[in-house]
């Protein structure tokens, strides 16, 4: 039987997953449709270049960890924890500069998934730890 801890994991890392996808979307969509109407009021084209590039390597980072973590693979838990931190950092800084709730949600949503992560990442150690060569 699956934990309720092991459960909230799996929704949290699947949440990571599609905000990945719809990351890596939309820099995909930044790079191929430059100078959109829409996002040029926004962004000059060179802030438009980093916000693709951003968003893209977001959404490959993000997918390959998750990736890892749904396939309980040991190398994805530390990573993850190290990159979602990183991410976080990076988050509360830009709060700092431009305070939004939105950032504060986010941001205590990814201190769940990484606490999750880390209680996942020794639940698997223990499993295997266990099981017979």
């Amino acid at each position: 039987m699956r934990s309720k801890v092991h459960v909230a994991f799996e929704i949290g890392v699947i949440l990571k997953g599609l905000n990945g996808f719809v990351e890596l979307v939309s820099g995909t969509l930044l790079l191929i449709f430059p100078s959109n109407p829409l996002v040029a009021r926004h962004l000059s084209y060179h802030d438009e270049r980093f916000a693709a590039i951003y968003l893209l390597s977001h959404g490959i980072i993000k997918g390959v960890l998750v990736y890892g973590l749904l396939k309980e693979q040991l190398w994805a838990f530390p990573w993850a924890i190290a990159i979602f931190t990183g991410f976080g950092v990076y988050q509360i800084v830009h709060y700092i500069k431009q305070p939004s709730i939105w950032m504060i949600v986010l941001t205590v949503l990814d201190v769940f998934v990484i606490l999750l992560t880390w209680f996942e990442w020794q639940r698997v150690k223990r499993g295997r730890a266990r099981a017979p060569a």
